[in-house]
């Protein structure tokens, strides 16, 4: 794959788990707020966390669910983020030796 090509991949996947990351501790940080007695606030969606990790995020939205203890105790976040993650980096590294 072209040096160029790859860059931008690479700079976009960045990208993209940078911002599951955040999701993951912003949709914490109100989940703790609503649960604190304040003014309640839409929470993240399930769907766009989920959407951010198919979307090559699974790797930050892993690290995010892990580092804020966030959705941890959902079975269907415990199993499908991790094994997306390995998923998305195994495609990442075949792109990135294994391809002209």
């Amino acid at each position: 794959m072209g040096d160029k090509l790859t860059s931008i991949l690479l700079i976009c996947f960045a990208i993209v788990n940078i911002l599951a990351y955040i999701l993951m501790g912003v949709d914490k940080s109100i989940a703790i707020a609503n649960g604190n007695g304040k003014k309640e606030r839409r929470r993240i969606p399930e769907k766009v966390l989920f959407l951010f990790a198919i979307l090559f995020g699974a790797l930050g939205g892993s690290l995010g669910m892990y580092s804020f203890r966030h959705k941890t105790k959902h079975w269907y976040f415990a199993l499908f983020f991790p094994l997306l993650a390995l998923l998305q980096l195994g495609a990442i590294v075949y792109l990135q030796f294994f391809t002209v």
